[in-house]
């Protein structure tokens, strides 16, 4: 079921990706025609994100909240629901790697490729020995914080005011969802993982999925970390930018007064 459900996921967002998101996006947005080909395949990357990140990480809550089986053994517990929500992350994580090195002059970025392959390492160990699959659904509850982020491209490429409403509304959502997402959940994460170390469930685990489970969420919470950074600081530029701008409106209304 989870290699049937993982190729499906992967020829899905391949759709989406050559097809589907650029009929649709030049039906709705009239500065995508005007984009420059390097753009509109960032553009078609990005759209085909929001689509994966929606559907895993409404999926992801569900399990989080009520799938029994998984909630009351997370280490062993075995959800048909977890495994195809994992099925479809890890098809489109595959997908998006090939996109990625398929045009990288344009769009090849190494943090992605890091991302990309750690996640479907540790993904493929889930789903090939049925362990740990409310751990996983718990990761991808991260992915919520994706359409944020790509929608703040979308108003960068299509030329918004940083100081707009949409943009800056857009900016705190997207602030607060990361931090909530990605970085709140760390400590509960890693107090979780130490409440079960040594444990029989645990042990029974084996060493290479043991190890698996804490290198791979090291690199990826490091790199969320680092992603959490650059968004602060984008975010104190905004602030700085709209304060720049009211008191620059605010001496000009004086001089006219």
């Amino acid at each position: 079921m989870a290699l049937n459900s993982t190729f499906a996921s992967f020829c899905i967002f391949q759709l989406l990706f050559h097809f589907v998101s650029h009929w649709f996006s030049a039906k709705i947005s009239t500065g995508f025609n005007s984009l420059t080909i390097k753009k509109k395949i960032e553009w078609n990357s990005r759209v085909v994100s929001t689509c994966h990140s929606l559907v895993v990480g409404i999926f992801g809550l569900y399990i989080f909240f009520f799938d029994e089986v998984t909630i009351a053994d997370p280490l062993w517990g075995d959800s048909p629901l977890a495994e195809m929500n994992l099925s479809i992350a890890s098809g489109y994580l595959l997908s998006d790697l090939v996109v990625i090195i398929w045009y990288w002059k344009m769009i090849g970025d190494k943090s992605f490729v890091l991302h990309h392959c750690t996640a479907v390492y540790a993904y493929f160990l889930i789903l090939r020995y049925r362990v740990l699959e409310y751990i996983g659904n718990f990761r991808l509850l991260a992915e919520l914080s994706s359409p944020f982020v790509n929608q703040r491209w979308f108003f960068e490429v299509l030329k918004y005011p940083k100081s707009s409403k949409a943009n800056v509304i857009n900016g705190i959502l997207m602030a607060v969802v990361f931090f909530i997402v990605r970085i709140a959940v760390m400590p509960p994460f890693y107090a979780y993982l130490y409440s079960v170390y040594g444990t029989e469930p645990y042990m029974r685990l084996g060493l290479v999925i043991q190890l698996s489970w804490v290198f791979s969420c090291l690199i990826l919470d490091v790199m969320n970390v680092i992603w959490m950074y650059r968004i602060s600081k984008g975010c104190i530029k905004v602030i700085l930018l709209i304060r720049r701008e009211k008191a620059t409106d605010h001496l000009q209304n004086g001089k006219v007064d």
